[in-house]
């Protein structure tokens, strides 16, 4: 539905479309106010209660560490994750996660599957996604897409809704599925101190500008994104996936988040849900 579209429900377009409600809809689904609650797709069913299919057991590891997964992608991101947001939320409740974030490429396309899946395994949920910028062209299914990357974590319900806003003013200003037009001075404009941001993946601005133009141009891009969104809302991001230069690249971004009294996280950068994964994932990322 447009902005400039009468303020209507979903259960209220339905209505008028078929005069008539559908039955079955989960009680808290707020009366099927969501393009999520289709007659397709059938409501979440944890891993204890699927008799005869082959979900696993839900056994919980215990931590002596607390670790919440702040950057992960589902297979809503088109051809980079390869696991459902279900059992995403599955696998953190097995392995003792104190939280997990849902960051799939521009959008919230999975947040109602997780957040169901989530609620019923008790897994804290962060809400967020990673944001593309500089894109001159749809990059679905692009082996190494273009532009830059940032990933933003909403710290809130203000802050989700912030965020939301932002993902529908990218993706309506422009006219091509999988090209999303973000404005940074726009993201500077939403935030309002409800947001976290990462410096992200290779494609992060950060990351990116220490490979391009060494230390001094990465912490030029981190004193930009301090500016922008405050200090205390930005976080160095550290990741390692086995490639030679993630070692040194770890190294040097952790030396300038403590020289600029930045905050640091370790994520896995996950795109799969268990090691069983892997082969698809290396498919998809093939296509």
């Amino acid at each position: 539905m447009a902005f400039n579209n009468p303020r209507m429900t979903w259960s209220e377009l339905e209505r008028r479309l078929s005069d008539g409600r559908r039955s079955n809809v989960p009680p808290h689904a707020n009366g099927g106010d969501s393009p999520a609650w289709s007659r397709k797709r059938q409501p979440y069913v944890p891993p204890e209660e699927a008799a005869g299919t082959e979900h696993r057991s839900l056994r919980r590891r215990t931590s002596s560490t607390p670790y919440a997964e702040l950057h992960c992608h589902s297979n809503f991101s088109f051809l980079d994750g390869a696991s459902h947001p279900e059992e995403l939320a599955e696998e953190a409740a097995r392995l003792g996660l104190s939280a997990l974030a849902l960051t799939d490429h521009d959008g919230f396309y999975g947040v109602v599957r997780f957040a169901e899946a989530a609620t019923a395994v008790g897994m804290p949920t962060v809400f967020g996604t990673e944001l593309s910028f500089g894109l001159t062209k749809p990059q679905n299914g692009v082996a190494d897409p273009e532009g830059h990357h940032l990933v933003v974590l909403a710290r809130n319900p203000a802050g989700y809704a912030r965020l939301a806003r932002a993902i529908s003013e990218a993706q309506m200003a422009s006219k091509e599925k999988g090209r999303p037009i973000v404005s940074f001075e726009r993201l500077v404009e939403l935030h309002g101190g409800n947001w976290v941001v990462l410096t992200g993946c290779r494609k992060g601005t950060v990351p990116a500008a220490l490979v391009d133009g060494g230390p001094a141009a990465a912490q030029r891009e981190l004193d930009r994104l301090c500016n922008a969104f405050g200090r205390d809302n930005v976080v160095v991001e550290l990741w390692d996936h086995g490639d030679p230069l993630d070692s040194a690249r770890n190294d040097a971004l952790a030396e300038l988040a403590v020289r600029r009294g930045v905050d640091v996280v370790a994520t896995a950068n996950a795109h799969y849900a268990t090691p069983a994964r892997r082969p698809l994932a290396t498919a998809l990322a093939a296509v």
